[in-house]
């Protein structure tokens, strides 16, 4: 029997500090703080409130969420994702440019990771019933089906057309594992863009986000983010720092269910269609969000050694590992790219 793992919402796995020792009250409290529900969670912006148009600006770069969230749902049959997965099988889909880039990154990430991330893996979610319910082992057929609408080898995307075809039905491309990361990517650019110098940290659900610039009052210094042990939640494993860097977490999840025995997560391999059994959690550190997020799915699934092949490719990308330890207060924690400024345990 496989060992149960606490339930642990992937959103949980990380919790924001009021301020560090070197703030002054003033100082943690100059912070305007703005959420909005979306994507399946909640936004928030943090920002200086005496930034000129701070109001403005946080319900302009929550507006802009909740537009990329409308233009790429699988749950609203009118969003561009939806229609894209509907008719791409038929003709070349037309794409936003912006969206056809992220495509194509997407593309070039389930390339450079063997195929373990792999945003056509829709269909996979939906045979185990992780999109719609209800939660179920499928039956062979329904996932050696899935399993044939898998791979970023049936899409063709068309940069001098911007467009996107599919080489047969029935494949699904569901952004979920990198959207919510671009989605917190846009928004920062578009405070970064603001006429005055504003710094920013922007998450989405606490699992990804994005650190602009220096917290308010603090010169050349980070966000700083506590990272909570998924053994025991309210003991924080360490202090992770960031500016102008992107962050993603992946882990045990909320989205599971058991049958036979066994228990089943929502992270699912791409290359065999089943239900991985990765690290407790798995923190990456990257120049943007949605690369942070989309490699924590992928390294989720491929595990340390991969992780430290690709670091040495790929030296702005940093990797923190959860794993089991001799007891769930001193959990083993494996760092991979990171420096003391990045990452402190307790």
């Amino acid at each position: 029997m496989t060992p149960k793992r606490p339930s642990v919402n992937r959103r949980d796995l990380l919790r924001f500090r009021r301020g560090s020792q070197s703030e002054t009250p003033a100082q943690s409290s100059d912070l305007l703080r703005a959420s909005r529900p979306a994507m399946g969670s909640y936004f928030e912006i943090r920002l200086s409130a005496i930034a000129p148009g701070a109001i403005d600006l946080a319900d302009r770069a929550l507006n802009l969420v909740e537009s990329l969230e409308s233009q790429m749902t699988i749950y609203r049959p009118d969003s561009e994702i939806s229609l894209l997965n509907a008719s791409a099988h038929l003709a070349p889909f037309p794409v936003e440019p912006r969206l056809f880039a992220l495509l194509q990154q997407a593309v070039t990430l389930s390339q450079q990771t063997q195929g373990a991330y792999d945003i056509t893996s829709g269909a996979l979610s939906e045979a185990w019933g992780f999109v719609k319910g209800p939660k179920h082992v499928p039956d062979p057929q329904a996932l050696d089906d899935a399993r044939a609408r898998t791979g970023t080898h049936h899409l063709t995307l068309d940069p001098d057309h911007q467009t996107v075809s599919f080489d047969r039905p029935g494949i699904v491309v569901n952004l979920g594992s990198i959207g919510k990361g671009y989605a917190i990517d846009r928004a920062s650019a578009l405070i970064k863009a603001h006429w005055w110098p504003t710094s920013a940290l922007v998450h989405g659900g606490r699992s990804s986000l994005y650190a602009l610039g220096s917290p308010p009052g603090r010169f050349a210094g980070r966000w700083e983010v506590a990272l909570r042990n998924p053994f025991s939640p309210e003991t924080p494993l360490g202090l992770l720092r960031l500016r102008n860097r992107g962050m993603g977490t992946s882990g045990a999840s909320f989205q599971n269910f058991e049958a036979g025995g066994r228990l089943f997560g929502h992270l699912i391999d791409p290359r065999t269609g089943e239900p991985a059994n990765g690290p407790a959690s798995l923190t990456v550190l990257a120049p943007s969000a949605a690369l942070a997020d989309a490699l924590s799915t992928a390294f989720y699934l491929l595990g340390p050694d991969a992780a430290s092949q690709y670091n040495q490719l790929h030296p702005e990308v940093g990797f923190l590992f959860v794993l089991e330890g001799p007891s769930d207060a001193s959990p083993k924690i494996l760092t991979l790219g990171l420096t003391d400024h990045d990452f402190q345990s307790s």
